[in-house]
């Protein structure tokens, strides 16, 4: 059991030294493009450890240097809204004392949360979450530190495709959950909003409008009869659901 547990460990912790590497360079990416925009170096390195909110603070440098510090920060809480959904999700993974629950609001991302809930239920759900979280977040500010240091040597991550490092992470993180039917018509329904909704919507409110495919999903089983099992008409007593079905 040690051996299982000691494996299962050792692959936890490669898998997120791995998103830790992405999360580095993007950071590094993060400090060099705020000193370039003109902040102050001390104002870009209490940003990443106060705020930690990753493209929101891309964000917030570009409305800084373009003159509007108010636009920066509705335009960050309005993209940091999707965090709320996300500490519903995790629940009592971040541990059931106030001050777990405070330090671990505080270290809540996509890649953490995608990562933790790809682990199973219980303890090895809480340990996944302080692990990624922990080390997500120092490897954000060591990059953020080195950004700084190197100012224009790290340049544009566009430029340098950084900015897929992070988005490719979570897919693959999230490639497992989709197997199951409703999670990725859930998943599908979300998206197409979001897409549909980018030119027309203000940044982060594409995000947030996808949080509407869970409910597409519930309303359909709303709509489905059931008999008096509560399984829709057809289903065979006893079978499993595969999970297989078309998008």
């Amino acid at each position: 059991m040690r051996t299982v547990q000691r494996t299962a460990g050792g692959r936890m912790l490669r898998d997120v030294l791995a998103l830790g590497a992405a999360m580095l360079a993007v950071g590094a990416s993060f400090g060099a493009v705020a000193i370039a925009a003109g902040l102050p170096v001390w104002a870009t390195l209490t940003m990443s450890a106060v705020l930690y909110a990753g493209g929101a603070q891309f964000m917030a440098v570009g409305l800084v240097a373009a003159g509007s510090p108010l636009a920066a920060v509705l335009a960050g809480l309005l993209l940091n809204a999707r965090h709320l959904p996300f500490g519903l999700a995790l629940g009592d993974s971040l541990g059931p004392r106030l001050r777990h629950r405070l330090l671990g609001s505080h270290l809540l991302t996509d890649e953490t949360t995608a990562f933790t809930l790809a682990q199973p239920a219980g303890d090895a759900r809480r340990r996944a979450f302080w692990l990624a979280g922990t080390l997500l977040f120092l490897a954000w500010n060591a990059g953020t530190l080195l950004g700084v240091l190197a100012g224009g040597a790290v340049g544009d991550p566009a430029a340098l495709g950084l900015d897929a490092a992070s988005p490719a992470g979570l897919i693959a993180l999230l490639l497992p959950s989709l197997r199951d039917r409703d999670t990725r018509h859930a998943a599908l329904s979300g998206a197409a909003l979001a897409v549909a909704a980018t030119p027309l919507l203000p940044a982060g409110l594409p995000v947030l409008l996808a949080l509407a495919g869970p409910a597409v999903i519930a309303l359909r089983r709303r709509s489905t009869p059931t008999d008096d099992t509560g399984r829709a008409p057809g289903t065979r007593v006893g079978a499993e659901p595969t999970g297989e079905g078309s998008c």
